[in-house]
């Protein structure tokens, strides 16, 4: 009697589990297609992004106040990693995010007004750290060394090669070079201003060799990383409208806590990059001279743009670096 009962539930079970052909061919009851209607606009209603005051644009023709529109451009520049996650050598991906920032960014700039205009360098005088650029190829362009040679490109006799702006093709291979298969990594960007000495320090931190290793073989480095923060430094004066004047004068280096150096040595050199520049047959005797445009800057934030076009967002740090020069 007991065995019965076993098999009769075995058999049950087994009928559960495993379904004859016919059971999974049969047409549910309209019932049931209702639910399971209902339940896939359910999880679609629960999968739409709330709402939010900061990061969503709510109410329609509502002009954002400055706090959003800086709020979004920082959300943005930690999603694109300062811009460089979009890179049209790579692909086109990332246009729309990179798009959308640059409006953002002249949103921002369309709500300046004369209190958002320096007119001195003591007004955006101190440290600050590149958050975003609308760049491409390449966030260590901020440096006005790369600002210079952008300009240079101007004064030549043919502007474009290979059906490309010079400059933009300059930058593209420099890229290329310097950044393929883990040779060289950008970390920290960043300038400060002294009006003291009437000059803007630039930095960039490079790491070089951080990611080599042979392709599907192996899996552990093959060489040390190691590095530091490039420092080009350049007289600045402000002129009227916020106009930011630079001439390059030396390129430096200096260690970065945690990143192996090539040595003490290393860190005393100064290349007198301002007194080489004019002796280089392209640049006919002119001076390693650029300028940027201060669109916007508050306390806690400044916005500049070059000669292309090209916008640099700059922030406070968070965490403050000492720069001995």
């Amino acid at each position: 009697m007991m065995m019965n009962h076993r098999s009769k539930l075995v058999a049950v079970l087994a009928a559960l589990a495993c379904p004859s052909p016919t059971q999974s061919f049969v047409r549910p009851k309209s019932d049931a297609v209702t639910i399971r209607s209902s339940f896939a606009l359910d999880s679609s209603a629960t999968a739409t992004t709330p709402l939010s005051p900061w990061f969503n644009d709510n109410n329609v023709g509502e002009e954002p106040s400055k706090d959003k529109l800086k709020a979004q451009i920082l959300q943005l520049g930690a999603a694109l990693d300062r811009g460089q996650s979009y890179n049209p050598t790579s692909g086109s991906y990332y246009e729309t995010s990179m798009e959308v920032a640059r409006t953002k960014i002249q949103s921002l700039i369309a709500l300046a007004d004369s209190s958002n205009v320096p007119t001195s360098l003591n007004d955006i005088a101190g440290e600050w750290e590149l958050v975003f650029t609308t760049v491409k190829h390449g966030i260590f362009r901020s440096s006005p060394f790369f600002l210079a040679v952008q300009e240079a490109f101007e004064y030549a006799e043919e502007k474009e090669a290979f059906g490309q702006d010079k400059a933009t093709l300059f930058f593209k291979l420099h890229e290329l070079q310097t950044c393929s298969w883990g040779i060289s990594k950008i970390g920290r960007v960043a300038q400060r201003i002294d009006p003291d000495s009437g000059y803007l320090y630039s930095e960039f931190d490079t790491s070089i060799f951080s990611l080599t290793v042979i392709p599907i073989l192996g899996f552990w480095k093959l060489l040390p990383t190691f590095g530091g923060c490039v420092v080009t430094a350049a007289k600045a004066k402000l002129e009227d409208g916020g106009k930011i004047e630079m001439e390059v004068d030396y390129t430096t280096s200096r260690p970065v806590e945690g990143l192996s150096g090539l040595g003490e040595w290393i860190w005393s050199v100064k290349v007198p990059v301002g007194s080489i520049w004019k002796f280089l047959p392209w640049n006919k005797g002119r001076s390693a001279s650029c300028s940027v445009a201060v669109r916007y800057f508050d306390e806690d934030f400044r916005v500049v743009e070059d000669k292309s076009g090209d916008l640099f967002v700059y922030s406070r740090p968070v965490v403050p670096r000492s720069l001995d020069i």
